[in-house]
């Protein structure tokens, strides 16, 4: 009897142990919006928890030891028996992640690559800029006609003159209907990061934009006071004119009490 309960026993380890280290080399795949939610499940039965512990790139983001816990910046908390959240997403958010779960007796690691969508209108003329370029970006390709195109690799920089890479920000000088389609950019292990949906929104220019601005604020400031001077002038100056006329002709032919209708 025995010896059936240790062939138990050492079959329920073997089967947890498979278990966790197949958990452990899966990659969850996670989408969200930018400036949306994302939520990372751990999926794992309910157990006595010790603690959990989302590190990103290494370094630890979240610690929890209670039930309800947050990061710092309050972005990112953990729900339910061990389910992360990370709220008001930003591009540089995605990434890989590594969940740790550990109970009294074992522990778990889950490991999540965030992809982060968002979208932007430009209108022709103007300059467009995604800050796309992060520090784990490999790679950005522009899909045109259905086929993948880089704009821009690490170490080679941009495919064009009408292109420039700078602080994290790759910038299209002068946006034009042909850049208008979908970008993605790629790690190392070619997993998406981020997709920007590029669409047109009109004509015109900053500059343009600036100069009507300008005269509408010349318009308010400046023109339209002079008009209404210029029209009480003119006001005030018929009525001196018909007055003084007035006078003359009453001067001139000027009637009897009897004959009022000249008055």
């Amino acid at each position: 009897m025995s010896r059936i309960l240790n062939l138990l026993l050492l079959l329920f380890y073997f089967i947890n142990h498979i278990e966790s280290s197949t958990v452990g080399n899966i990659l969850i795949h996670v989408t969200g919006q930018n400036g949306g939610n994302a939520s990372m499940q751990c999926k794992i039965g309910a157990r006595d928890i010790f603690n959990v512990i989302l590190y990103r790139q290494a370094d630890p983001i979240l610690k929890c030891e209670n039930a309800k816990c947050e990061s710092e910046n309050g972005r990112v908390f953990k729900t339910g028996s061990c389910d992360i959240t990370i709220k008001d997403l930003r591009l540089n958010d995605a990434g890989k992640y590594i969940l740790r779960v550990r109970y009294t007796d074992d522990h778990r690691e889950l490991k999540y690559h965030l992809q982060i969508h968002d979208e932007i209108s430009v209108k022709t003329g103007e300059q467009l800029k995604m800050d796309v370029l992060l520090i784990n970006a490999d790679k950005v390709e522009r899909n045109s006609s259905g086929e993948w195109t880089e704009v821009w690799t690490r170490g080679h920089g941009v495919s064009s003159d009408r292109l420039t890479d700078r602080d994290e920000t790759l910038t299209i000088k002068e946006f034009t209907v042909s850049d208008t389609g979908t970008y993605r950019v790629l790690d190392s292990d070619n997993e998406t990061l981020i997709t920007v949906t590029v669409t047109e929104s009109g004509t015109g220019s900053v500059g343009e934009q600036q100069g009507d601005t300008e005269h509408m604020y010349w318009f308010w400031r400046v023109g339209l006071p002079v008009i209404l001077l210029v029209l009480v002038g003119v006001i005030v100056f018929v009525v001196i004119k018909k007055r003084q006329r007035l006078n003359r002709g009453y001067s001139q032919g000027r009637q009897s009490p009897e004959e009022p209708e000249g008055l």
